[in-house]
């Protein structure tokens, strides 16, 4: 009947939020803090969140990656040492273009809505759909819930119906101020890697060797 079936739906989208939630916390908590670990390691595990975390919040409320950046220069600059010739350049860019957060959101969506359906994806349609989500996030505006317009292209890479987002449109403002937070979280990443490397990290808060990811690091 029709209440079975809505209830089949609001139960699927618990568990596509849930499968979003747990991937972006994986990035965030887990993949983005063992890239510090293997390029940067003088930062923190709780110092890069720390300092981040006026950035974070912001973006968690304004779901805008453009409307954060102020605050995330502001954070990478003077909380985490990186001189301002690197996030003068990294991080704008970033803010357009590195969308980590919304590439994992509009895969995890599309293979959604066509398991809702019941339709079988074949593994040429997965790898087209993990380029095409790769491209469109790239291309998506840092304004909120740009993914979900670029969310279109992908569904039709793979002969899916455009119209079916709106079936993910109840949950998609939460899920879009969480993938926000991760977008930001990894411009600050890719920031400081770039830093380090060109010598520009003044890293002086927090240096402490128990808490440092470099167990040789002398503050």
């Amino acid at each position: 009947d029709d209440v079975g079936k809505v209830l089949e739906i609001f139960k699927g989208l618990s568990w596509y939020s849930l499968t979003v939630f747990l991937g972006l916390a994986l990035m965030i908590f887990a993949i983005y803090p063992l890239i510090l670990k293997m390029f940067v390691r003088v930062i923190s595990y709780t110092g890069f969140f720390k300092g981040m975390s006026p950035a974070q919040t912001l973006a968690f409320s304004t779901s805008s990656s453009a409307a954060t950046l102020p605050v995330t220069m502001e954070c990478v600059e003077d909380n985490l040492g990186v001189d301002k010739k690197i996030t003068s350049f990294v991080l704008p860019i970033g803010a357009t273009v590195n969308m980590d957060g919304t590439s994992l959101y509009q895969a995890v969506a599309v293979v959604f809505l066509a398991q809702l359906h019941m339709i079988d994806l074949t593994l040429g349609q997965q790898l087209t759909i993990v380029l095409t989500a790769t491209l469109a996030s790239i291309g998506s505006a840092a304004v909120p819930s740009a993914g979900l317009v670029m969310l279109i292209i992908v569904l039709q890479s793979v002969g899916l119906n455009p119209a079916w987002i709106g079936i993910i449109l109840p949950v998609d403002r939460i899920l879009d101020m969480c993938r926000t937070t991760v977008n930001v979280t990894g411009d600050a990443t890719v920031s400081t890697i770039i830093a380090k490397g060109e010598g520009l990290l003044n890293y002086t808060s927090g240096r402490d060797t128990e808490d440092t990811f470099d167990p040789n690091y002398n503050a």
